[in-house]
């Protein structure tokens, strides 16, 4: 179990769109100046008319097989961020709880996030720990040690907090993590005092990015490196497979979730982070909550937060 004390709260994803140019309807000649040039109108397909011109001879029409040039007209892009908020109605917090999500579509490079402000990291702060281990470790051009790696088996597929207090120390601490999070890209992240580890203070956007430096191959992280990390995140332990795997295909996910009751008020933070694969299409989610009476609400919330996600993306056409 991830346990912890209470303390006390930015960013998101970039989504990037793509253009898309769209067929003129008609084009009709209206004229040629004396220089040669023929003057072209189109007809887009709302009715606007354009207007270009191409380099010609003296004559009234292009010569056969020629084609007049016109302008390509930019289709509407789509925000995402939009469609995901329209998809987050169907999600409902419990009174007092707050959630935040972030999704990249993988193969298009679009992302979307919803809600804002910083969450407790709780255990999904082990991801960035061994992240910042392995960064560390090509920094010194060596390899983990045999204890290095026990520990980070234990502490991603076990969850286990005493490896992760340990490898904790072994970065630095919270110094360690923000200058590794510094060059990782994460600008809302700031670790946690002392031993409190789990008191890490992040948003859904930041882990978005993180995420992207453990899957994706524009890295600070090796590949060897990323390829090791997330073979321990697709070997959780069985009762801790929740989160975003709900809204991948079957067994087709990598993941770390966090869970942290606060003894101050009772309230439970949930949070899950990961890779989910749907319909042979990969998705990077994550999923941060607090605020909730339960851990069992917490876990049902952030999973209609992904399921919602990823479902933002593939009810609107893509994949």
């Amino acid at each position: 179990m991830d346990r912890h004390r209470s303390r006390g709260r930015r960013a998101r994803p970039v989504r990037r769109t793509s253009i898309l140019c769209t067929v003129v309807a008609s084009v009709v000649l209206v004229g040629v100046t004396g220089a040669g040039t023929v003057y072209v109108q189109a007809h887009a397909h709302d009715g606007k008319s354009l207007v270009s011109s191409a380099s010609a001879l003296p004559s009234a029409s292009p010569s056969a097989g020629e084609e007049a040039s016109v302008e390509p007209v930019a289709e509407p892009s789509v925000d995402r961020d939009a469609l995901l908020a329209k998809a987050m109605r169907s999600v409902t917090p419990a009174a007092g709880a707050k959630v935040s999500v972030a999704v990249l579509d993988v193969d298009s490079g679009e992302s979307a996030a919803y809600g804002d402000g910083t969450f407790d990291t709780a255990s999904i702060v082990k991801v960035d720990i061994l992240a910042t281990l392995l960064l560390r470790a090509q920094d010194a051009d060596r390899r983990l040690t045999a204890q290095e790696k026990a520990y980070a088996t234990t502490m991603i597929e076990n969850s286990d907090n005493a490896s992760a207090t340990a490898l904790w120390a072994a970065i630095g601490r919270a110094d360690g993590l923000d200058a590794a999070n510094k060059r990782f890209g994460l600008t809302g992240t700031k670790g946690g005092d002392g031993e409190l580890w789990g008191l890490t203070r992040t948003t859904a956007g930041d882990q978005l990015t993180l995420l992207q430096q453990v899957f994706g191959d524009d890295s600070e992280l090796a590949a060897a490196s990323r390829t090791y990390l997330q073979g321990l995140m697709g070997k959780i332990a069985t009762g801790q497979r929740w989160g975003v795997s709900a809204a991948a295909d079957g067994g087709r996910w990598a993941l770390k979730n966090g869970w942290l009751p606060r003894t101050a008020t009772g309230l439970w933070d949930i949070n899950s982070i990961g890779r989910v694969t749907v319909d042979g299409h990969d998705y990077l989610v994550a999923a941060l909550s607090d605020g909730n009476s339960t851990q069992a609400q917490g876990i049902s919330l952030v999973e209609a937060a992904s399921e919602a996600a990823v479902g933002a993306f593939r009810d609107s056409g893509g994949k």
